[in-house]
């Protein structure tokens, strides 16, 4: 397994784009992918990134690094975000790769501790996450937020 960066593999923009839109994106929020993704890549600023995991040429997965994940917190960041398993890779802990690496390029940009909004209780504890609380999404629903140490 491999975990490739738009940043450093800017030739594969469009797959980048095509996956998270796949797998994020309803017809609304197409476009938010699509922009960020493609401005990214030449901004002098820590973030965002967005990651890609191959398995020689399939992806078997996605995550991100945010500013903020559309989550009332905004004085909380950075944000992993987009974490995504193809069901294929599933049970062979392949996410704790893309955490991992959300984490040690949010600990290269100075931070010292990472966020994540889910409901996915137990899961993200394993890889030395913690609940810290509840935050609020625009379209009304809320998600449980998510604190490790860097």
């Amino acid at each position: 397994m491999k975990i490739v960066s738009v940043r450093d593999n800017p030739e594969m923009k469009d797959t980048f784009i095509a996956y998270f839109q796949k797998i994020w994106a309803n017809e609304a929020s197409r476009r938010v992918y699509e922009d960020c993704i493609a401005h990214c890549i030449a901004t002098p600023a820590p973030l965002p990134q967005w990651y890609l995991l191959m398995d020689g040429e399939t992806i078997a997965g996605c995550a991100g690094l945010i500013t903020n994940d559309f989550i009332s917190r905004m004085d909380l960041y950075p944000w992993a975000c987009a974490l995504f398993i193809e069901e294929a890779y599933r049970g062979h802990a392949y996410g704790s790769l893309l955490l991992e690496r959300a984490r040690t390029d949010a600990r290269r940009a100075g931070f010292t501790k990472l966020y994540l909004c889910s409901d996915h209780v137990g899961y993200y504890e394993r890889y030395g996450f913690r609940r810290i609380g509840v935050g609020y999404h625009p379209w009304g629903e809320s998600s449980g937020i998510f604190e490790a140490e860097l």
